[in-house]
């Protein structure tokens, strides 16, 4: 072999190197950069629940975000939905999921009820310290965590 042959062979070496090395580490990152992440939005609502959450040091990250969802039911049959959480707010370094009360969908304070509520936001977003739910009727701030054991 001559020289520029060699160098051509480590060249092509190198390439694939990279090409697996990244790869591997799209794929090894894949799984929780899958889950959702923390948007910012810059077209925040003025509105008493803002005004509320900031009173309690909550910097607001972002306004209402629509999460799509589509379910296959046996083989071909699909189904689509989608989850909506009202604000994403951070106090110091913890981010929070925010979920206004409505009158019409009012919260029963039970572990069956905020769990059947609330538990999904949690597992889209499990790098989200909590979620706090907010009653503008009594301007009030509940922060909910949950701890699953397994």
């Amino acid at each position: 072999m001559e020289q520029g042959d060699v160098r051509v062979i480590l060249l092509i070496g190198i390439v694939v190197v990279c090409i697996v090395f990244w790869r591997f580490q799209k794929w090894s990152t894949g799984s929780s950069r899958r889950r959702g992440r923390i948007p910012r939005h810059a077209n925040i609502p003025e509105d008493d629940v803002v005004d509320l959450l900031e009173a309690a040091g909550f910097e607001v990250l972002a306004g209402k975000t629509k999460i799509p969802i589509t379910m296959t039911v046996g083989e071909r049959d699909q189904l689509e939905s989608r989850l909506f959480i009202d604000y994403f707010v951070q106090k110091e370094e913890d981010v929070y999921l925010v979920k206004v009360a409505k009158d019409r969908k009012p919260l029963e304070m039970t572990g069956s009820a905020v769990r059947d509520m609330l538990l999904p936001y949690t597992l889209i977003y499990p790098e989200a310290q909590g979620i706090l739910y907010v009653d503008m009727t009594v301007s009030k701030i509940r922060k909910i965590t949950f701890h699953i054991e397994v």
